[in-house]
């Protein structure tokens, strides 16, 4: 798969996706909706946790993507931007942050595999 990569590389410009943040805000997700029914009790707001929509709206994040490779992106990111310890502290989620980049990495890779082409996930 790297030789590949490299070799694609060499030829032409790989085109990477787009932004995941910005994309998925166009749906418009409300505190319920990056709740789910797994968090929904939880203690603080998690509205603006992106990354918490991989646990919450994995059908969203992988249709994300799916329209970044249909629209002819070579590498795909996953939705990881702010999935730390640091960062998911903020919504006292740090003890998720391995199974969010775990689930975010699965998602990613299902929606390369769905689009019948080559393509590669970063993240």
């Amino acid at each position: 798969m790297e030789q590949e990569f490299r070799r694609l590389a060499s030829e032409r410009i790989l085109i990477i996706d787009g932004a995941m943040g910005t994309a998925l805000q166009s749906y418009k997700f409300e505190e319920a909706d990056f709740r789910g029914t797994r968090f929904a009790d939880w203690s603080c707001s998690l509205q603006g946790a992106n990354d918490m929509l991989c646990l919450t709206q994995p059908d969203a994040v992988r249709s994300v993507h799916a329209g970044y490779l249909d629209a002819g992106a070579d590498m795909i990111e996953t939705n990881t931007f702010n999935a730390n310890a640091v960062s998911l502290a903020d919504y006292e989620a740090s003890h998720l942050a391995k199974e969010i980049n775990v689930e975010a990495a699965r998602l990613a890779c299902e929606a390369v595999k769905q689009c019948g082409r080559q393509a590669w996930v970063a993240g």
